[in-house]
């Protein structure tokens, strides 16, 4: 009972999932960055234990970059390989 229950809550979830991975499908750049993205706030929820999600709101210049936020945390600056794999976080601490 308890795996139907927690599958049936988990499905909506992978449905919303896949549906950025197919509405990119078609543009290997854009699939190629929302990978990367997703692979950074991986890294840094694996840091903090959760709630990170990618900042769309800083231009960012450099290729294979990405700032990811974290409620009541600082920021971090995540670099990725040319696969899009999270290699290197950096904590950006206040000023």
């Amino acid at each position: 009972m308890h795996y139907l229950l927690r599958t049936a809550l988990c499905l909506p979830l992978i449905a919303v999932a896949a549906c950025d991975e197919l509405a990119v499908a078609n543009d290997p750049a854009a699939l190629a960055d929302l990978r990367a993205g997703k692979s950074c706030v991986a890294a840094v929820n694996k840091q903090v234990g959760g709630g990170a999600t990618l900042n769309t709101t800083l231009p960012i210049v450099e290729i294979n970059q990405y700032v990811v936020d974290v409620p009541n945390a600082n920021s971090w600056t995540c670099y990725t390989n040319d696969s899009g794999r999270a290699q290197e976080l950096i904590e950006l601490k206040p000023r």
